[in-house]
């Protein structure tokens, strides 16, 4: 992988340059760009939603992107895969991810592409709080915790919940 924007913040906590990240000029050989946006949307398990906050371990979520672009560059071949993700405060609309695979052909930047960034959101600690219209708010489950730990941890649960309904 090469190492184009190696010292770009892949967590920031400003607007993030998206010009800076597609790298147009600098891969004549891939005639493939996969682009994926992530933008706060307003509603949530049927919550109307009225912000985000994105928290994170900076040093170890920068370290973990960096060996998830890494990752993914040598899965499928290919020369460039960028992810960054914002934290702070964001507003309805406002981006909160972007990830960028460039690739000989399409097929590998979109895979590649989608790959990322569903490694990023399961894998990276990066954590959302969603906040509601109501007044309410709440971290959002699944984000950051590997499905194998979030099975157990339900699995635990349910069971706790089983055995309590039993003492009743």
């Amino acid at each position: 992988m090469t190492t184009i924007n190696a010292d770009l913040a892949r967590i920031q906590e400003h607007t993030i340059d998206l010009d800076q990240l597609l790298a147009m000029s600098d891969f004549p050989e891939c005639g493939g760009l996969a682009l994926f946006v992530g933008t706060v949307r307003n509603h949530h398990q049927g919550k109307s939603v009225k912000s985000l906050k994105y928290t994170a371990y900076k040093p170890l979520a920068e370290k973990m992107i960096r060996e998830i672009e890494q990752d993914i560059a040598e899965k499928y071949a290919i020369p460039y895969v960028r992810v960054v993700h914002r934290i702070g405060h964001l507003e309805i609309g406002e981006v909160a991810i972007y990830a960028v695979a460039r690739a000989e052909h399409r097929r590998e930047a979109f895979a590649a592409c989608e790959d990322a960034v569903e490694r990023v959101k399961h894998e990276v600690p990066v954590w959302k709080q969603e906040f509601y219209h109501d007044g309410t708010s709440i971290f959002v489950e699944g984000c950051c915790i590997r499905r194998d730990v979030a099975d157990i941890a339900q699995e635990k649960h349910h069971h706790a919940t089983h055995e309590h309904c039993h003492h009743d």
